[in-house]
């Protein structure tokens, strides 16, 4: 469990590092968004027989950081969009 954390916490900040520009995410929505991104890409690799969602394997790394990166840029509109509509 907790190096699904750890995990998740890496590749959160990964995927932090690979979106240009500046978010406004805390080390809890970068937690977050890489356990999700995490739990994504294990699925995917999964599917495709490479392991299970629990292990670490090379498929699964980088499809989980590819998921936390889409997933920066929904947070990334979501907040956006609610912050324009505060501002009217």
């Amino acid at each position: 469990m907790i190096g699904f954390l750890v995990a998740g916490l890496v590749i959160g900040a990964l995927a932090r590092l690979i979106v240009p520009g500046r978010q406004r995410l805390g080390i809890l929505a970068t937690l977050a968004l890489g356990v999700v991104g995490s739990l994504i890409g294990g699925l995917i690799a999964q599917f495709f027989g490479t392991g299970s969602i629990w292990e670490l394997n090379v498929l699964g790394f980088v499809l989980a950081v590819v998921a936390a990166v889409l997933l920066i840029g929904v947070a990334e509109s979501v907040a956006g969009r609610s912050n324009r509509s505060v501002r009217r």
